[in-house]
């Protein structure tokens, strides 16, 4: 019989996480990709630089740390919903309650990766995993350490009667394939498949820091959502990787906390409340119509006291 105190045990354990097993295998196509690069003719892609993959596998082991956090965080609010407040429970003995909670993880992750980028304080976490001008598995790896904002967009996924430890289950299986996207070394697919499934094609365009592909294709599985939501972007050109204002530092540190900071000077600099909102929600770029104007006349670049955050 499951208990909340076992399904908790259960998330925690580094052996229940479909992750944990898939290490070996993100090692394994690291090496294959490599060894493609190395003996194959790819000169058209980014590869791999030795600075820049230590940070991603860094910020990859650190983002283990922080998600332990989250899930007991999560669990507790989820629990709660679950139990007393979800009108219904899936029974997740039936194959169809999975396929409800893969289609359901898979839009939430959608709506909570687009307000990661539509939003400055969930892009000062975000931007982290954007910080890479390399497109490989390695940046797959380059994990951001502050989720906390997906447990607020997960919040319905109890009340639609999901049970906790079948959230993360899912979402981990959803990280796992993502994983597989992270790469130039595959060409656009079989069209079908193209136009249901978040493929290589569909997630090069989202790492690019190119006017045509910025805040496009959000998709974690399927790229349904983007084309039903409006956000979706072929792949037209190769895109150039990172961010519009390349960052310069491979300090892990510095690229998970650095944009917060800059982040926190706008708004203790903020003259009301209104404008200090504005700065955490409006989209990053984003500051006041007269200090704009200020900065265009003076020759001043940035937000405020600091430079314009970088996309």
């Amino acid at each position: 019989m499951r208990t909340p105190m076992n399904d908790l045990t259960h998330l925690l354990s580094p052996w229940s996480n479909p992750v944990t097993y898939a290490i070996p295998f993100f090692l394994l196509f690291v090496g294959i990709e490599l060894a493609a690069l190395k003996f194959l003719d790819h000169d058209d892609v980014t590869g791999y630089e030795p600075k820049d993959t230590r940070a991603s596998l860094l910020m990859g082991l650190g983002s283990i740390v922080t998600t332990v956090m989250v899930k007991v965080l999560a669990f507790v609010a989820f629990i709660g919903i679950y139990l007393y407040v979800a009108p219904w429970h899936l029974p997740m003995n039936h194959w169809w309650s999975w396929v409800i909670a893969v289609l359901a993880v898979d839009l939430t992750f959608y709506w909570t990766h687009r307000f990661l980028h539509r939003a400055r304080v969930g892009w000062a976490a975000h931007q982290a995993h954007h910080s890479s001008e390399y497109m490989n598995f390695g940046t797959a790896l380059r994990q951001k350490w502050n989720p906390w904002f997906d447990v607020i967009f997960w919040l319905p996924l109890p009340l639609i009667g999901i049970p906790p430890w079948a959230i993360f289950a899912v979402f981990s299986f959803n990280l796992i394939y993502q994983f597989t996207t992270h790469t130039e070394l595959v060409d656009k697919l079989w069209p079908p498949i193209e136009f249901v499934m978040n493929t290589p094609s569909h997630h090069r365009v989202h790492h690019g820091s190119d006017e045509l592909y910025l805040d496009k294709n959000y998709a974690g599985i399927f790229i349904i959502w983007d084309r039903m939501f409006g956000t979706f972007q072929k792949e037209i050109q190769r895109p150039k990787y990172g961010l519009t204002t390349p960052i310069g530092t491979y300090n892990v540190w510095k690229l998970q906390y650095g944009h917060y900071a800059d982040l926190w000077v706008d708004v203790r600099n903020a003259r009301s409340f209104k404008e200090k909102m504005q700065y955490l929600f409006k989209p990053p770029g984003w500051a006041p119509a007269d200090l704009v104007g200020e900065r265009a006349t003076s020759g001043v670049d940035g937000a405020g006291a600091v430079p314009a955050p970088t996309r």
